[in-house]
């Protein structure tokens, strides 16, 4: 298993100290960083910014909502980053959910699975660059059928760096999953569990079996950004990330629309999250907050002292499908070591 690290997207401002973690990951060989957006900072501009400041590092975006740029736009982007990085973008994609892609963006969600099946097809022929881009689909036409009439097939001006530049997709449902392996380079889960990891590998399987899928068993990428919060006390870590865990299964997405909320009802919290989702969305948030129980971050997180946290590594997280495990907090200077090489085995 891989290592990677993430900056995420920001709350009010830059986080601190992520040029210096940097220096310090990739004197440590950790293999990627990644950044990402929601509806505050984009996931680009970060990742050139510090990604500048790197030599080796893999510079990977976790995620690009897909309803912020159109496909040509993406593979615009990731095309001229991959030159300027020496062809280490990795990109990760997702169709985001509906309060943020009709409520930000002003998009249209429903046909997720169809629309980003279209999205990669387009930024596949872009980033191949074997001929002017064309494309008669339900949600994308290249030319547009309308407006002046005057579209042009067009072909991208720059000669890609490569002509396949890794693209991975973000799901958390089963079907969404094994669209990730049927057209994907890589899928990036969120609140991954090991003890679903069964359930997924199930899901990878259907997406490998399909006729024409796009990559192998072997040669797919599952990175996953896995919470750590070293502490001596367990209960004082989960304290960290309990609002993060109510505010995804209680208010990020509507009541009957949650994907999120979906996935702890899976790993068989059924009934903390409806009492954590009805609390949130009754505004309640510190309610929700205290109905959250430790057993249910330890679930998807890495939580106290760090011969605990090697130890779970170790036994839990390693026998799982992921391929990496982009640590979503930096270890202690006094363990840090010792974490990323139980990581790496």
């Amino acid at each position: 298993m891989k290592v990677g690290i993430t900056a995420g997207y920001w709350g009010s401002g830059p986080p601190a100290g992520v040029e210096q973690q940097l220096r310090e990951a990739e004197a440590l060989g950790v293999d990627s960083f990644w950044t990402a957006e929601a509806y505050g900072s984009d996931a680009l501009t970060p990742l050139a910014w510090w990604g500048a400041k790197t030599n080796s590092i893999k510079l990977g975006t976790s995620i690009c909502q897909m309803a912020a740029r159109t496909p040509t736009a993406l593979a615009m982007a990731a095309m001229t980053l991959d030159h300027l990085s020496g062809g280490r973008v990795m990109l990760g994609i997702g169709a985001s959910g509906p309060q943020v892609v009709e409520g930000w963006y002003g998009q249209p969600y429903p046909r997720p699975l169809e629309r980003t099946r279209e999205y990669v097809e387009i930024m596949r022929q872009v980033m191949a660059r074997e001929r002017p881009v064309s494309y008669e689909g339900r949600h994308y036409q290249l030319p547009l059928d309308g407006g002046a009439h005057l579209g042009k097939a067009l072909k991208s001006t720059i000669h890609p760096y490569r002509t396949s530049i890794p693209i991975l997709l973000a799901a958390e449902g089963p079907k969404n999953v094994a669209l990730a392996a049927e057209i994907g380079d890589g899928w990036l889960p969120l609140w991954f569990s090991p003890k679903s990891d069964t359930f997924y590998r199930e899901a990878l399987a259907e997406g490998f079996a399909r006729e024409g899928a796009h990559s192998t068993p072997d040669a797919f990428e599952i990175a996953c950004t896995v919470w750590l919060v070293e502490h001596d006390d367990v209960e004082v870590a989960a304290s960290f990330l309990k609002p993060v865990l109510a505010l995804y299964i209680g208010g990020m997405g509507a009541k009957d629309a949650n994907f999120h909320h979906d996935v702890f009802v899976r790993m068989g919290w059924v009934d903390e999250c409806e009492a954590i989702q009805n609390a949130y969305l009754a505004g309640d948030r510190e309610g929700a907050v205290a109905m959250v129980p430790t057993a249910m971050v330890e679930d998807v997180a890495l939580l106290g002292p760090a011969d605990k946290i090697i130890e779970e590594i170790e036994h839990k997280w390693r026998p799982t499908c992921l391929t990496t495990m982009i640590l979503g907090g930096w270890p202690q200077e006094k363990s840090r070591q010792r974490i990323i090489d139980a990581v790496r085995g």
